[in-house]
Parts: structure tokens; sequence; C-alpha cells
């Protein structure tokens, strides 16, 4: 029985140069641009009392390739909500955008802020109809009047709508789930949160190969919005062995 290519190309049966097999086998290598790219983040988002820490790292990657080292994952909906971007660049940017855009219409019409929670729907509603066509893994999080600070959820392919005090997603999450569920307690203060995001974060920065680059950390809250980065040099370090 004849091998396939793929099968001849596994058993290194003509070393690393891959087009002369195909050309051997009579068959057109695949495009470059063809050939699957996984895509890896870290986001997280921390409910404290009287606000919420969303965190994410900065790394873009395209399989093997850093694409951009330094992007923005927290993106503005509304005044006090944001949200945490895994999955597709693209899909997700869009989506923020026509979840700002549909905010902004809310807002005009009721002369009311948005509450996360309608944010969060709106996520969610937009996720699951195109659920074969986007690859969007969303954390929201914010503070409002009616609930406070708050954290929703709408992971990827899921159709689920989850609402927690401590979410994480993204590849780089995988590595610390321990880490989290050690050193979570209800209650903590804002600083402690900010300091517990920062720690994760980095931590998950240190093993996950599609994470990295700097840290962006945003604090919401009654009164303010604040905005910090962390650079590569002021990480928090740990044992890397």
């Amino acid at each position: 029985m004849p091998m396939s290519a793929e099968a001849a190309i596994g058993a290194g049966g003509m070393g690393n140069n891959c087009d002369d097999l195909y050309e051997m086998l009579g068959m057109v290598p695949p495009h470059p641009t063809s050939y699957e790219r996984m895509t890896g983040t870290t986001i997280m988002a921390v409910s404290f009392k009287g606000g919420v820490v969303v965190a994410a790292d900065s790394r873009t990657s395209t399989g093997s390739y850093i694409a951009n080292r330094t992007s923005d994952k927290l993106t503005p909906v509304a005044e006090k909500i944001y949200t945490c971007r895994s999955g597709s660049a693209a899909d997700t940017q869009a989506l923020s955008d026509y979840v700002r855009n549909y905010l902004a219409h809310y807002k005009a019409e009721s002369g009311k802020e948005p509450t996360v929670k309608v944010a969060a729907h709106l996520f969610h509603s937009m996720s699951y109809a195109n659920k074969d066509r986007l690859t969007a893994g969303i954390i929201v999080g914010g503070y409002d009047d009616v609930e406070g600070g708050v954290v929703y959820s709408v992971p990827v392919y899921s159709g689920a709508l989850i609402k927690m005090p401590i979410m994480i997603s993204g590849s780089g999450s995988t590595y610390i789930v321990g880490y989290c569920d050690a050193n979570y307690r209800e209650g903590m203060s804002r600083e402690e949160c900010e300091s517990f995001c920062k720690n994760a974060v980095s931590l998950a920065m240190s093993r996950d190969g599609s994470s990295g680059g700097i840290i962006r950390m945003v604090t919401i809250d009654k009164d303010s919005v604040d905005r910090v980065y962390v650079p590569h040099q002021e990480l928090p370090r740990h044992y890397e062995g």
C-alpha cells in the first residue's frame, strides 16, 4: 500500500526536503499560509469588595512566530466595563467593536450606564450565534451600581455564560490553576487582588511559550478606572528550573 505524503514526511523518508517528496508523489505542496496556526495568551479577572482587577500578558502569536510582543488584550467597551480577549485577535476585536457600539446606543436611548451583565450577554449572544465562524474566548469584568464589581466569562465554542468571582483563560491559564486555587480567597483587598493577578500572569508567562511580553492591568471600582502596566524588568520572578 503506497505511503501518503504526510506519513512519508513523518517517517523522514526525504529528510527535511518536503517539497521534493510532494513532487516525487505527484502532489502539490500546501501553501505556507494554509498550515494551522495556534494562538495563545493569558488573561484573568478577579473581583474584590467594591471592584474588579483584569489582567493579561501582551504576546500575540501565530504558531511559533510572535506577531506582536506588546499587544493590548484589555479592551474597554464602556466607561467601567472591560473585556479580556483570547483566541483570534481579529474575531475578538470585531466582537468588542460591536458590543461597544451597542452599549453606546443603549446609553443614549436609556440615559443609563450599561451593566456588566448586559455587556456579557451581548458577547455571549454574538459568540454563540457565530460559534462556527469565531474563535473567541472572552472575560468581561467591570463595576456597576447593580452588582458592584463582577466578572463574567464566555468560553470559546461552549455557548456558556458563567459568572464567577475569579476567571482565568487562555493557553497560559492551564499552568496557574493550582496557584490560583491555593492563593485566591474571597474578601481580598484591592492591593491583594492586584498582587495576586500580577503573580499569576507572571507565572503563566514563565511557563507558556505563547504568553509573554509585559503585564497590563486595569483596576475598576466605583470611583475610578486605573490602568497600569508592568514592564519585563519589573515582573515578579519565580523559580524557572
